[in-house]
């Protein structure tokens, strides 16, 4: 076989459509959100500074994210056929692995942005003006891009001495790992190792970007700007744990012969829920965000549309 068997969740047909059903519905939902704020933070004026600017960016890595592997996962178990060409097997791993990473260094774009907003507010502008924040996507897709090439570089060069079977619903790294010759294991532990000394970089960032804006907070005489802080930082302060704990126990968690419950809970976790939670987390908590979709949903030419639609 020139490609490899997604064996997916179940065996059974009518589990297998139950699966495609359930991950419709959270594609569908995730996508939308991701979609909304990508809309309103493009089209509203009062969201335009560097905070929803990166936020817009985190809903298209998202987005993106979401459609590299649940589209596939929800044909194959349509079909009941989990084969996937090497070809798709590479892209996806390529694109997924650099939306991951991408993902990872705009959360730390995120939280050194709230840390100046919290404790440099008087030279904000200056530290994050709009040609500093383009150079720090730049920097977040060539992160991404780097990331993504040297993966599959490692693994379309990596031999198979197993049957190409792996036990999830796209095309995971970890299991990949476990089809590889004695050989070819090394280099790819080597890749890994690479990976987590950047993703551990990134979380010192985080950690230390926070432990400046918390003790920064609770110094504040201000009741309602402690609230106003917390409202934006604990959402991304959530994101990046939700996204970082489930992320290091897919990739760290030790791959036995047979898989297990929690191979394909920590998928999940960390492949499919951050992406599609991430609009709802950022849209509760912030009130900018909440009132821009209010005013955006409430518009009178979005009313007046909807008034000829329903008498036509």
């Amino acid at each position: 076989m020139s490609g490899f068997l997604l064996m997916g969740f179940s065996d059974n047909h009518k589990l297998q459509i139950l699966h495609a059903l359930l991950f419709l519905v959270i594609y569908l939902l995730g996508s939308a959100g991701n979609f909304t704020i990508i809309t309103i933070t493009t089209l509203d004026p009062q969201l335009q500074s560097p905070v929803y600017y990166f936020l817009k960016h985190l809903s298209f890595l998202d987005l993106s994210s979401l459609s590299v592997t649940v589209p596939q996962s929800i044909a194959n178990s349509l079909e009941g056929s989990g084969y996937i060409s090497s070809t798709q097997c590479m892209l996806q791993i390529f694109f997924f692995t650099a939306f991951a990473c991408s993902e990872m260094a705009i959360l730390t774009v995120m939280s050194y942005d709230r840390y100046v907003a919290v404790c440099f507010p008087l030279h904000y502008e200056v530290i994050m003006s709009p040609r500093k924040s383009m150079w720090a996507l730049v920097a977040v897709c060539l992160s991404g891009f780097i990331s993504g090439t040297l993966y599959t570089a490692t693994i379309f060069s990596t031999r198979f001495c197993r049957a190409k079977i792996i036990h999830q619903f796209y095309c995971d790294v970890p299991q990949l790992l476990k089809l590889s010759c004695h050989n070819d294991y090394f280099a790819m532990m080597g890749e890994f190792a690479l990976m987590s000394v950047l993703g551990f970089a990134y979380f010192i960032g985080i950690v230390l970007s926070y432990v400046h804006i918390f003790s920064t907070v609770f110094r504040m005489p201000s009741a309602e700007g402690r609230s106003k802080v917390f409202s934006t930082c604990l959402p991304h302060l959530f994101v990046v744990s939700l996204f970082l704990s489930t992320g290091y126990c897919a990739y760290l968690n030790p791959t036995s012969g047979s898989p297990t419950v929690l191979d394909f809970l920590f998928s999940i976790f960390y492949a499919v829920l951050p992406p599609a939670l991430n609009p709802v987390i950022y849209s509760l908590r912030n009130e900018s965000l909440k009132g821009a979709i209010k005013k955006l949903l409430l518009s009178e030419e979005l009313i007046e549309k909807k008034i000829i639609f329903f008498f036509w």
